[in-house]
């Protein structure tokens, strides 16, 4: 496996890009704003693609990359379904899976430091966000923090894990840069509680200033959705309502472009074709099955997702590629379940 921790000296940020191997897919895991070019950088030297961007919370001090690197790389952005973001293209739920090319992460839901953190399970690591760090634990005052919510899902989920399991936090302050669970159960001088009442008591006592970045980072990282301007002046977005008007049609296809456990947990459309967002390139080019029905035939290609975003990208993408047909259902299936749009399991 490709593995690279890299730090933002400015947050005390630490970023994770993996891979399963050189000329892969890769994911990067809480990526910053301001390091976004050394990513890019690093991505090309390692000859990879990158194809999710995840942030385990809704970080407040610093800008996450998220945005950045969807719009440089066309990467799926990606984070819990509890987040506050406007949009981002994939959100995770407890005990789903994170998966790219030769890796797959499991899934845990660690609220406490904020409500909508997670953590990310390798066999011999747990990437924990701000849930757990080395030595010490995230600050549960603030972004509907809860103490004994993170009580629960250090004591009920994390500390579970294998003691030889690594611990990679979102951030270190002291310059460590991994632990195991075994240590941090006997030296994390936090964790040395006894009752959920008793760590409440000290993380309530904390007494800690807030973030420097906090009143500028909260509010840029709620707002990381794509600019859908030039899809919807070319007349490229469809509403719910519109594509109603299309079913059963014999000259459209629907193209679902969401991951099988999407798919599974929240229903297709019917009649629709299932091409994953990750593999859309070989299909619009010359020669691929998405180009010859656009181009060789009359079909109109109408693209969705969650909600919206990898569509409007798949759009982009199809009209670069000659597909003059190609647009997408606006608001994805999110928008189409709102307005009881119907749905297949």
């Amino acid at each position: 496996m490709i593995f690279r921790q890299l730090f933002d000296p400015a947050s005390s940020t630490y970023s994770y890009l993996m891979a399963s191997r050189r000329g892969g897919e890769a994911l990067i895991i809480d990526p910053v704003l301001e390091k976004v070019d050394r990513y890019l950088q690093l991505i090309h030297e390692l000859d990879l693609k990158l194809v999710k961007a995840v942030d385990t919370h809704l970080h407040a001090d610093h800008i996450t990359g998220l945005g950045a690197l969807r719009d440089k790389t066309h990467c799926t952005t990606v984070m819990g379904e509890q987040t506050k973001a406007d949009v981002v293209s994939m959100r995770l739920s407890d005990n789903d899976r994170l998966t790219i090319e030769g890796l797959s992460l499991d899934v845990i839901y660690t609220p406490g430091h904020t409500d909508d953190s997670y953590s990310f399970v390798l066999p011999d690591r747990v990437f924990t966000g701000d849930t757990l760090l080395i030595r010490g634990t995230g600050r549960t005052d603030f972004q509907n923090g809860d103490p004994r919510a993170q009580f629960e899902s250090i004591f009920g989920r994390l500390l579970k894990l294998p003691g030889t399991t690594l611990v990679y936090p979102a951030h270190d302050y002291k310059g460590d840069t991994v632990s195991t669970i075994g240590e941090e159960k006997a030296f994390n001088p936090r964790l040395q509680v006894r009752s959920a009442d008793e760590y409440a008591d000290l993380m309530n006592n904390l007494k800690l200033a807030n973030p420097k970045m906090m009143d500028v980072a909260v509010p840029a990282n709620m707002k990381i959705g794509m600019d859908h301007h030039d899809v919807d002046s070319h007349g490229w977005s469809l509403s719910v309502r519109q594509v109603f008007d299309l079913m059963g049609r014999p000259d459209v296809a629907l193209i679902d472009l969401r991951e099988d456990s999407e798919r599974q947990r929240h229903g297709v459309i019917p009649s629709s074709l299932h091409f994953p967002y990750p593999a859309l390139a070989e299909s619009i080019s010359a020669g691929g099955v998405l180009h010859e029905l656009g181009v060789s035939t009359t079909k109109r290609l109408v693209f969705y997702c969650a909600f919206g975003e990898r569509s409007a990208m798949a759009v982009q993408a199809s009209h670069d590629a000659g597909i003059a047909s190609a647009c997408h259902i606006e608001g994805g299936i999110d928008a189409w379940k709102k307005a009881n749009g119907p749905v297949t399991h």
